[in-house]
């Protein structure tokens, strides 16, 4: 009883006066939804089609080098609801094409507009009108399995934030293997990302990003996984470095004051941290103290270690003194 009161009480209130002509309200404004899609529908319009092209029957021999499977993008003229069956149908299914029919002798193949209209035509309606075909030919690149192995660099713009910079970039993988035919095997030496761009970042960047494509080269793998690794920029000091003397003749001896020196350098906090003295090479030059005759001796900074940049000494001339080594001679009993 209960429920037969309950559903008295919806029926109410639904059919009630201010409900009834909510009702009637949505009825017609349905009909006349359907009546404007129907219409709208008929209407016509150029509608752009991408339609998948695979290449078929290529001998176990042969590597495609270029992408296995093509896109064609096709525009069509035609009624709405018709250009829906294109779009959301299976009126317009991947075109084959055969790989023996189309191979030139210098490692490409082409298929020509013509043959490229003629297959999409046969899968249009009656009605409908082929407008254009994008891109207007294709061209296939293939090798029989001829290879090597290029390193991987990124390009673009990647740029941390202010007092970071970039210490170190490590690829997955670093090194890519590709097939092409011989003349772009020789010409490349390296492949390269596509352009990245990231700013103001603090700690390590982790990048995933496919490789620029070449045409008529394919690679392997596609995509590559990127660390830019950042640590902070700082200004420090190494201390207690040795001036070593070049060029010097035997007999002789150069003595400077003081015989070591400072280098003030910027670096990261962690590069840094792993500095020695024994990482930088100070020289003072005999052949230019024996020209000059000049009462102090230039000393120059010959050798850093990788990781640091605007290097210098604190003191750029010393004084010297070149003395005679005596010989030594074996004393025989």
């Amino acid at each position: 009883m209960k429920a037969i009161d309950f559903f008295h009480k919806i029926s109410n209130f639904l059919f009630s006066r201010a409900n009834r002509e909510f009702l009637i309200f949505l009825f017609f404004f349905a009909v006349a939804g359907i009546f404007w899609l129907l219409t709208t529908l008929n209407e016509t319009y150029e509608q752009e089609i991408r339609i998948p092209v695979k290449y078929v029957n290529v001998p176990k021999t042969a590597v495609l080098t270029s992408a296995e499977t093509d896109t064609i993008r096709v525009t069509v003229m035609d009624k709405g609801i018709v250009l829906l069956t294109y779009l959301y149908g299976d009126a317009m299914p991947e075109i084959e094409i055969d790989f023996n029919s189309h191979v030139h002798k210098n490692n490409t193949g082409e298929v020509t507009g013509a043959e490229l209209s003629k297959r999409v035509s046969s899968h249009l309606a009656a009605s409908s009108k082929l407008v254009s075909i994008k891109p207007d030919r294709l061209t296939f690149y293939y090798n029989f399995g001829e290879r090597k192995r290029v390193p991987v660099k990124w390009r673009g713009t990647v740029t941390p934030d202010d007092l970071y910079f970039i210490a170190d970039v490590k690829y997955n993988p670093d090194t890519i293997t590709i097939y092409a035919p011989r003349e772009k095997l020789d010409s490349i030496n390296v492949i390269y990302t596509d352009v990245l761009n990231y700013t103001n970042f603090r700690d390590t960047l982790q990048v995933t990003t496919r490789l620029q494509r070449i045409a008529g080269v394919k690679m392997i793998p596609e995509i590559i996984d990127l660390m830019f690794m950042t640590d902070v920029l700082t200004e420090e000091s190494i201390n207690d470095i040795p001036v070593v003397g070049i060029n010097m003749p035997p007999g002789k001896v150069l003595r400077l004051f003081p015989a070591k020196v400072s280098v003030k350098f910027v670096a990261g906090v962690k590069t840094y941290q792993q500095l020695s003295p024994s990482d930088f090479v100070v020289v003072a030059d005999y052949n230019e103290i024996k020209a000059s005759h000049a009462p102090k001796c230039n000393v120059y900074l010959q050798q850093t270690p990788p990781g640091i940049s605007q290097a210098t000494l604190n003191l750029t001339q010393l004084d010297y003194l070149i003395e005679d080594q005596p010989e030594q001679t074996d004393i025989i009993q």
